[in-house]
């Protein structure tokens, strides 16, 4: 590569993309680059295949998982607030226009070998519960209640 850039961007994780896009929106010329074959960082959502690839080397998914395609797996769940600082970021880079907002029906956590649903209804109420008040142990209370599967 012979070209010359203003700057160099290592990894595709939220902060990254945000800064290059910045970067990029103000005049910069911005290489982009991650090491992983898929893009994401630590918050990816990778395919069947990726999954295999990241957690069990050498290995392929069973067949009987059906189509890669049918895949998509966070690394770490994604919840953004409506009004939260992630939000307001996003609408500054114009992000937003390639993205596509839902409710989230439901989801699984897997832990220490266990796996656990949570319904978006359920989740919502604990989410009311916590920012109710600024008292720090009943947020931690809720964060045990949470992650406890």
């Amino acid at each position: 590569m012979d070209e010359e850039y203003d700057v160099v961007v290592c990894g595709t994780g939220l902060k990254e993309c945000i800064l290059s896009g910045l970067l990029s929106s103000a005049g910069k010329k911005v290489l982009h680059l991650d090491r992983n074959n898929y893009y994401g960082g630590d918050g990816a959502s990778l395919s069947l295949t990726n999954l295999y690839n990241k957690f069990k080397p050498g290995t392929s998914p069973p067949a009987e998982y059906g189509s890669n395609r049918d895949w998509n797996v966070d690394l770490i769940p994604k919840f953004v607030m409506a009004c939260g600082k992630l939000v307001k970021i996003l609408l500054k880079t114009k992000v937003t226009r390639y993205l596509e907002w839902q409710v989230v029906e439901g989801t699984f956590v897997y832990q220490y070998q266990k796996a656990g649903y949570f319904s978006s209804e359920k989740f919502i109420h604990k989410l009311a519960y916590a920012n109710a008040g600024e008292e720090r142990e009943r947020e931690k209370r809720l964060y045990i209640k949470l992650f406890r599967v």
